[in-house]
């Protein structure tokens, strides 16, 4: 039988992601023009035709603007999941400034989809060895687990020696379900989505997920943002070379590869994913 694997969404707008933290000042923000519920909407239409369930982490800057799009992610059927409140980093916060943004996160994001909110994914997988402090944050404000650690080499995130599989990071926290890897060489490679997934050939990624699923007999995790299928958003004039690079990058075919990964792996959100393992770490 095929091992089912997790489709995400993190819910942001194009003007909100770390590529463009250096040039855009989040006080800003209600001044660039939002497309994060179009795209969103296209998504859900998207996933609707290929009869997929996934998990949305959702910021609470976006619930917050947008709570007819949160009350249709739940109303089809979807994972509603937490994002934070306005995409700042784990890293940046004190434990005092986590816990009120996951609250506050949390509460909106409840109040809006009436239905119980699970799962959080850090911005930009911003949980490290420097502050796991977070689990056990997240574990008393009423999360049952975390997907924001990502075990691999970046400049922006990652720990590369963490577990490839479900963890429970200290033992006063939530369970961690790290993005997937494949390991190879001696080293784990990327293999979530992601602007990896734009920037690389779609059939590396795709050669990686049927790796994890068939020897490693262990489900993958897909992610991406709404603003990856929106190869006509505005264009962000003082952004680096690196961070277009990252941000553009084959936008126009993002959809149709998506289309063909929605129909050639089965996918399901995330709480159902990892349900005996979070059975587990509730018994715990």
């Amino acid at each position: 039988m095929a091992i089912c694997n997790a489709m995400t969404v993190d819910v942001e707008d194009y003007f909100q992601v770390q590529a463009f933290a250096h040039c855009i000042d989040r006080g800003d923000w209600d001044t660039f023009p939002s497309r994060v519920e179009r795209n969103t909407d296209r998504i859900l239409d998207q996933f609707d035709g290929a009869g997929v369930k996934a998990t949305f982490f959702t910021l609470g800057w976006v619930a917050q603007r947008f709570p007819a799009l949160v009350r249709r992610i739940v109303a089809e059927g979807h994972e509603l999941g937490s994002h934070g409140w306005d995409h700042t980093r784990v890293d940046a916060q004190s434990p005092a400034a986590f816990r009120a943004d996951v609250r506050r996160t949390k509460s909106l994001l409840e109040d809006t989809g009436g239905v119980g909110v699970g799962g959080y994914r850090a911005a930009t997988f911003s949980i490290g060895a420097a502050n796991m402090w977070a689990f056990p944050v997240l574990r008393e404000e009423g999360y049952t687990y975390s997907s924001s650690i990502n075990p691999i080499r970046h400049d922006l995130y990652g720990i590369p020696d963490a577990s490839r599989v479900p963890f429970r990071p200290v033992t006063d926290g939530v369970i961690e379900i790290p993005m997937t890897t494949v390991r190879l060489l001696g080293r784990n490679w990327p293999c979530s989505g992601g602007g990896y997934f734009r920037l690389l050939p779609t059939a590396l990624y795709r050669t990686g997920l049927g790796w994890v699923n068939r020897r490693d007999r262990q489900p993958g995790i897909f992610y991406f943002h709404p603003w990856e299928v929106d190869p006509d958003q505005p264009r962000i004039p003082n952004a680096g070379w690196k961070s277009r690079l990252r941000h553009y990058t084959n936008l126009s075919r993002m959809a149709a590869d998506l289309d063909r990964l929605l129909r050639d792996f089965p996918w399901d959100r995330m709480d159902r994913v990892y349900a005996s393992v979070l059975a587990d770490a509730v018994a715990a």
